[in-house]
């Protein structure tokens, strides 16, 4: 039984991810726990039916998510 408990908890975030073609339109939606390792995804922070066949809106982009511990990143700055 704590397997289930287990499974149902422990779940990574789903994140949303825009496909782009050659000229910058919205293709396909997807969502998914990590970036998409085929085609051209950039991660989103909504998915909104109204982009397909437009061009995103940079609004609509989310930023690189920072990495390494956070006590390095502060430092840095």
């Amino acid at each position: 039984m704590s397997w289930f408990w287990a499974s149902l908890f422990n779940r990574r975030p789903m994140r949303s991810f825009a496909r782009l073609d050659t000229q910058g339109l919205c293709l396909a939606f997807k969502q998914c726990a990590t970036r998409p390792d085929a085609g051209n995804w950039l991660e989103i922070d909504e998915i909104r039916l109204s982009w397909l066949s437009r061009p995103l809106p940079a609004s609509a982009r989310v930023c690189a998510r920072p990495r390494g511990n956070w006590v390095q990143r502060s430092l840095a700055a």
